[in-house]
């Protein structure tokens, strides 16, 4: 990495920076490398100020939250990585509207939801990743997107915070108009309804049925591969008998094949590699192309 800045070092210095950070300690498949920097910021006006200074050096930069839809290379990345976490998890009620900062865990939320007497949110009640990475990616399951609920948005751009009225029509499968390194998310507001009575048995079978057909005791990143149009991921991977498939601790759940799990000591290039096979072998067998959910960074 380039010399910094002496304002970026500053900034830097001012939110407690860590320097040659693992990452593995940060991401869900528990994987890979170390980072050059990593900081946390941990109000609006420090992330916007943040990112126009990384942006004005020209620094590599990544922004994550939980690590939950990350693979992260085992060469590390010399980059800064700003972490938008615990410092930034507020959650407070207005009424039928949840206001949430960006860091704020969306499972959370989405009980206390219930707990407050208000639904809309029973499906994200075991979505592992966080508010800001949610919106950025317009996380969903069993039926629901995160966009269904959601009001505003308040995002830092250009050094800029700006809120307003998500358009809702901007947002797809898996797609958000508030992605990082461009957007920032900072805070959301999700308008949910009064309670009819459903809320809490609705997440609970939610929640069942995720213990039941996922493995949720194991490292993983959730499902690898976006849904192809008119299949299911998991469905075309065990039809293409890779099903238990390993490549060093990296294995394809036997339980639901859509994910790819750290069965002990994987490494990210273990994850990788079978992210590839899996590409290959479907392709080979049905003609399908899957696309990867997860974000991976860095070289492999």
């Amino acid at each position: 990495m380039k010399e910094l800045p002496i304002e970026l070092k500053r900034m830097l210095d001012a939110l407690g920076a860590k320097e040659n950070v693992p990452m593995a300690q940060y991401t869900s498949f528990k994987t890979g490398g170390s980072v050059r920097i990593l900081a946390e910021p941990d109000t609006a006006e420090h992330t916007a100020e943040l990112m126009r200074l990384i942006e004005a050096a020209g620094v590599e930069h990544y922004v994550i939250g939980n690590g939950t839809n990350l693979l992260i290379s085992d060469k590390g990345l010399d980059a800064i990585v700003v972490r938008i976490g615990e410092k930034m998890a507020n959650v407070e009620r207005s009424g039928r509207t949840i206001i949430a900062g960006a860091g704020a865990s969306y499972a959370a939320m989405a009980k206390q939801s219930v707990q407050r007497g208000l639904m809309g949110l029973e499906w994200a009640a075991g979505i592992p990743g966080t508010v800001g990475g949610a919106v950025a990616m317009n996380a969903g399951a069993y039926g629901g997107e995160t966009a269904d609920t959601l009001k505003t948005v308040t995002y830092a751009e250009n050094g800029a915070i700006i809120k307003e009225t998500v358009d809702k029509t901007a947002f797809g499968y898996r797609l958000s108009p508030y992605c990082a390194p461009e957007r920032i998310v900072i805070e959301a507001e999700f308008e949910l309804n009064d309670d009819d009575g459903s809320a809490y048995e609705k997440m609970t079978d939610y929640n069942k049925r995720r213990r039941e057909k996922q493995p949720i005791n194991y490292p993983s990143a959730g499902s690898v591969f976006k849904r192809p149009e008119g299949h299911f991921a998991g469905a075309l991977i065990e039809q293409a008998g890779l099903k238990g498939t390993r490549i060093g601790g990296a294995e394809i759940s036997t339980l639901h094949a859509g994910f790819i799990i750290n069965a002990g000591g994987a490494t990210s290039r273990n994850v990788y590699e079978l992210i590839r096979l899996v590409q290959q072998k479907v392709k080979e067998h049905s003609g399908v192309q899957l696309e990867t959910e997860v974000k991976l960074l860095g070289e492999f």
